[in-house]
């Protein structure tokens, strides 16, 4: 019996199988599939006998029946997704090809071969934007108001997931999260894209005059939450996994400049983007009540560690 991670040698998806090998005693194979696009990497995937890497391509349905017909997995973690919201506003087909089209796919193939759970990897964004001054932040029963072509692609994966247990009984778990940072993620994404302009004395351009704010959690403590959700068996619900750590982009920004000694004058504004969203801000309160998980990687520590990775590579 085996697992299937899609999206492995992706940003989260990558991350979530070091977990697996250096954090828990998970000894089943796991089947990395990944149709490794501009930012994926397979040296991210950990080099050990455990993990067999697929190339699949998710929207083609062929491919997935063929991985699933070879390896009959007993779960699937479902992380593989187009995720840049800019990308999305150009061109929006290959979010609805991966993203919708993609997770119907899998979800079709476990079906088929009974699963005994499909855990659905989403986002905060399809909850919309929040206003500065709110104070409800987005949880479970919030309703979805996606804003952009990408989040409206998640917001549908999201049902379809719905979808197939209240039709066909397809045993499934959905976390929504918050923005991940962390090693592995790529550099058209803030944090990583701040790193590398500065290190090359390029300014970064913000969006909105940077104050867009944004709620970041650690793509360790993501991998955490979703792997107790595993062990403790929850099943057929939906949880939001949020960093508690609300920060603008400007702040942002000026933490990591102030970090590599590159001055701020590195800081660049743009016009905002069609569809931007003000403010993202997630409650965990119910998945801390039923799992006493809750973020422990505090945010300057785990930036210092993110950008020791880049400098590194």
């Amino acid at each position: 019996m085996t697992y299937i991670v899609t999206g492995g040698a992706g940003f989260i998806g990558s991350n979530f199988l070091h977990y697996i090998s250096n954090d828990t005693d998970l000894l089943e194979p796991v089947v990395v599939v990944d149709n490794l696009s501009y930012a994926a990497d397979i040296n991210f995937i950990p080099k050990t006998d455990q993990f067999i890497f697929e190339w699949c391509d998710i929207s083609n349905e062929r491919n997935v029946n063929y991985i699933f017909d070879k390896y009959k997995p007993r779960k699937v973690f479902h992380f593989a997704a187009e995720s840049h919201v800019d990308r999305s506003i150009k061109n929006y087909r290959p979010f609805l090809e991966s993203n919708v089209i993609g997770t119907i796919n899998l979800l079709n193939a476990s079906l088929k071969h009974e699963i005994e759970k499909f855990h659905h990897i989403s986002t905060d964004e399809v909850y919309g934007s929040l206003e500065y001054e709110d104070t409800d932040l987005f949880k479970e029963t919030t309703p979805y108001d996606p804003r952009n072509p990408y989040s409206a692609s998640k917001a549908a994966s999201d049902y379809f997931v719905k979808a197939w247990h209240n039709t066909y009984g397809l045993p499934y778990l959905i976390t929504n999260c918050s923005n991940n940072y962390g090693p592995h993620q790529h550099i058209e994404k803030l944090i990583p894209l701040t790193i590398i302009n500065a290190m090359r004395g390029k300014k970064t351009y913000m969006h909105s005059e940077g104050r867009l704010i944004r709620d970041w959690l650690y793509v360790e403590d993501h991998c955490r939450a979703i792997w107790l959700l595993d062990e403790q068996g929850i099943m057929n619900d939906t949880y939001n996994i949020g960093g508690g750590c609300e920060l603008d982009v400007e702040t942002v920004v000026k933490k990591i400049l102030t970090i590599l000694d590159k001055s701020h004058d590195l800081i660049g504004v743009s016009n905002a983007r069609p569809g931007v969203d003000k403010r993202y801000a997630m409650s965990y309160t119910k998945l801390y009540n039923k799992t006493g998980w809750k973020p422990i990687m505090n945010f300057d520590v785990g930036l210092q560690h993110t950008i020791e990775w880049y400098l590194n590579r």
